[in-house]
């Protein structure tokens, strides 16, 4: 066994243990370039990640062992003042169940990130995280400069929920190992993450994987024919523009 008395001996002791590591990525599209692949990452049981994605990105969340479940909270990079509000992304659709064509939006009416494919059905954005979650997506927030009061309600996906007759709150459960969820960026986020169990479903949490590429192209494509959603891609567009040329200026 190397010593650690010295710092010689740590540092051999430190790459020895790097040098056997295993490091699992996640599985990356087959049909984007990957070139065009700005961030990879397999997040483990229990582990969190933060990141910043810019406007025109398309972000994967995939569910590889079928138990994965994602705890997810967006700001707005540039003014993080703004940040999801899950009100809202629930009551403007008139729905409360995460789909394809469902945006996720800031509490100033602005879409942060519009749902554009969906092959699991299984979310959540009534409970929001257990307090393990919660730890982490703070941990998270702190990598970015953000404080507690800064982590506001989730939406959660992989793991579903659905409401009653009677009000009482049922879990559903998770769809399966593969499923996936691509979810296209409008306006620049702080992206955080928990993978973690379901308040409703204390099954221990597997692996989940994030993939992200440029995808700029798809902001001009009608993700969903609403009105309220196109009232919401409206204010993002004027937001947008107006910041572009408040830089610019």
């Amino acid at each position: 066994m190397t010593s650690t008395a010295s710092t010689t001996g740590a540092r051999t002791h430190a790459r020895s243990q790097a040098a056997a590591a295993t490091i699992a990525g996640p599985e990356l599209p087959d049909d984007v370039a990957v070139a065009s692949i700005t961030f990879a990452q397999r997040i483990p049981a229990g582990g969190y990640a933060n990141v910043v994605l810019g406007r025109g990105t398309r972000l994967r969340l995939r569910d590889p062992d079928g138990a994965a479940c994602a705890h997810v909270l967006l700001l707005r990079a540039d003014a993080p003042w703004e940040r999801l509000n899950v009100a809202d992304t629930v009551k403007v659709p008139w729905q409360a169940y995460l789909g394809t064509g469902h945006p996720l939006l800031s509490d100033q009416g602005r879409v942060l990130a519009t749902v554009v494919t969906d092959s699991s059905g299984r979310h959540d954005t009534l409970c929001g995280p257990t307090p393990e979650g919660r730890a982490l997506l703070r941990l998270a927030g702190a990598k970015q400069g953000l404080e507690p009061r800064d982590i506001g309600p989730t939406v959660s996906f992989f793991r579903g929920a659905r409401v009653e007759s009677n009000g009482a709150l049922t879990a559903t459960g998770s769809a399966g190992p593969g499923s996936s969820v691509d979810l296209l960026i409008h306006l620049p986020v702080v992206l955080l993450i928990a993978d973690t169990a379901h308040p409703l479903d204390d099954r221990p949490a597997t692996d989940l994987d994030l993939v992200a590429w440029s995808a700029p192209e798809e902001l001009a494509v009608q993700h969903n024919s609403d009105p309220e959603y196109l009232r919401a891609v409206e204010n993002t567009e004027q937001a947008w523009t107006a910041a572009t040329l408040e830089v610019g200026a």
